[in-house]
């Protein structure tokens, strides 16, 4: 098999920052191949290298492509050569239809008006080609996430895709889209596209890649190849961090306390459809030093219940007691959720829970500015003096707290939204998806943290969509679906297994009621 490209020798250099070193890159025509590393290791910025965000000139080192030194000056020249690059935020137009966006700056036109007949005809054929059925007029904003990943596969292979490209394609996606997506790459390698996933799911990698390249500190450390020898996921793991790791959860004494939060009958609506509950009755309870999981699939209402009791940030007509330490709380805004104790950590830390464009110790004070403040005047001296401690516990890789934190890794912008919230000091803080898009080795710290915090006695609530994670992490996890919570497992009871046994049969009594409401 021939090397489709190779990129020899790759070193990029930013002020005071060497982000690649005598990179090293070979993946062959019709393969699938993954790239693996922690965050801020530098696989990112080898791909806009390769796709010409960063221009020739910018680097130092060569690309060879399709046998030819390639000089890309824009992305525009790497996708006339067939290289087209899925970033993990999607780039998709909400309000547009499926065929506006797979045709955006590419439109089927005559004589300078747009052919929709044919856009929509060469639409449907590319949504046949990823498993769409949807119609090519269907906004975007209707699909969920895992549809509108296919979308924009439709839309590279709209530009005669060689050259495949995925940055965390699976990173805000269940496990049937998952396994969807991952099918559909090993169908357009049946069709001789050559693909690169970017992933931190190693299951998936060692699922559907050829061969494995591993980067560390902006450096190539190893390429596995799957057919000479299985990869373990072990091996991957010691290749990124350095060092072997004996357990993916780092241990702790379990040994819960009294009860320090309980919700009862809570309730909420959906902003824009009233007509009935979109939570419906849930009650639970958080011990001191426990960590309890919320389990489900993508709509259950997980992300929605946790908002809604942090400061009713989400739903309307919401109803419901929460008590801290035996005692009703008023956690109606923001402010009183924060001061009864309650702290929440978004899921969409980029949107919802950070500022970047602001440095890292205006971000972890902006929860909390009494707390750096005197006489009402915010003292800069104690703000850098506080994000200087939280740098440190918990080791934000960064040179200063004067850094933007967008140009931190996911793992270390994930930390600087826990430093935020924690900052606040809550007894209990509920933790939204808290390791989505982030490597192993950050993932095992931040499960440090919320055993820290459990040890220090207080409470934490962790809603993630990976199982193994919950399993792994939780004294107790609830099951919801259908806006409910279904089941309550001990972390000795709990499986992968009996978790979807519960959801699976919620969802079948929905249905039942839905068909005897319409007869």
């Amino acid at each position: 098999m021939t090397a489709l490209l190779e990129m020899q020798g790759i070193s990029k250099t930013f002020p005071g920052v060497r982000a690649l070193d005598n990179v090293t890159l070979e993946v062959r025509e019709g393969e699938i191949h993954a790239i693996c590393g922690e965050n801020g290791a530098g696989k990112s910025t080898l791909m806009k290298v390769l796709s010409g965000v960063y221009p020739h000139g910018s680097y130092d080192g060569t690309i060879l492509y399709a046998g030819q030194e390639a000089r890309f000056r824009g992305i525009q020249d790497s996708e006339a050569a067939g290289i087209v690059i899925i970033h993990q935020e999607l780039a998709l137009i909400p309000l547009l239809s499926i065929g506006e966006n797979i045709f955006l700056g590419n439109e089927r036109a005559r004589g300078g008006v747009i052919d929709w007949r044919e856009t929509n005809r060469r639409t449907s054929e590319l949504l046949a080609k990823v498993g769409l059925r949807e119609s090519p007029t269907t906004p975007v904003h209707d699909l969920g996430v895992g549809k509108q990943q296919l979308v924009e596969i439709a839309k590279a292979l709209s530009k005669n895709v060689r050259l495949l490209i995925l940055d965390e394609p699976t990173a805000a996606l269940q496990e049937n889209d998952a396994a969807t997506l991952l099918n559909l790459l090993l169908e357009l390698k049946a069709q001789g596209v050559t693909s690169i996933i970017i992933s931190h799911k190693l299951n998936e990698v060692r699922r559907v890649a050829d061969r494995v390249t591993v980067i560390r500190d902006g450096a190539t450390v190893s390429m596995l190849d799957a057919h000479a020898e299985p990869i373990s996921e072990d091996r991957i793991v010691r290749d990124m961090v350095g060092r072997d790791m004996a357990h993916r959860y780092p241990e702790r004494m379990r040994n819960p306390g009294a009860v320090l939060m309980e919700v009862d009958g809570w309730r909420a609506r959906h902003p824009e459809h009233m007509d009935r509950d979109f939570i419906r009755s849930i009650g639970f309870n958080v011990r001191k030093g426990e960590i309890v999981g919320i389990a489900g699939l993508m709509g259950s209402g997980r992300t929605e219940l946790a908002m809604s009791i942090f400061g009713r940030s989400w739903g309307r007509d919401v109803r419901g007691r929460v008590r801290m330490n035996g005692q009703e709380v008023d956690v109606s805004t923001v402010p009183k959720a924060l001061s009864a104790g309650i702290a929440y950590v978004t899921e969409d830390r980029k949107a919802l829970g950070l500022v970047l464009e602001e440095p890292i110790l205006r971000n972890v004070s902006l929860a909390n500015l009494p707390g750096v403040s005197r006489g009402g005047v915010l003292d800069e001296a104690r703000e850098q003096q506080v994000a200087t401690r939280y740098k440190g516990a918990m080791n934000i890789r960064t040179p200063n707290v004067f850094q933007k934190v967008m140009n931190l890794s996911g793992g270390n912008q994930q930390k600087v939204l826990l430093s935020k919230l924690l900052f606040t000091e809550p007894q209990v803080l509920i933790l939204d998806e808290p390791t989505r898009g982030i490597d192993v080795g950050a993932k095992f710290e931040i499960y440090g943290i919320m055993n820290q915090l459990a040890q220090e006695g207080r409470g934490v609530v962790m809603i993630s969509s990976e199982m193994p994670e919950l399993l792994g992490m939780c004294d107790r996890i609830y099951v919801m679906a259908e806006g409910a919570f279904v089941g309550e497992l001990s972390a000795a009871e709990a499986s992968q297994e009996k978790i979807m046994s519960l959801i699976v049969r919620e969802h079948e009594k929905q249905d039942h009621i839905e068909e005897a409401a319409h007869g």
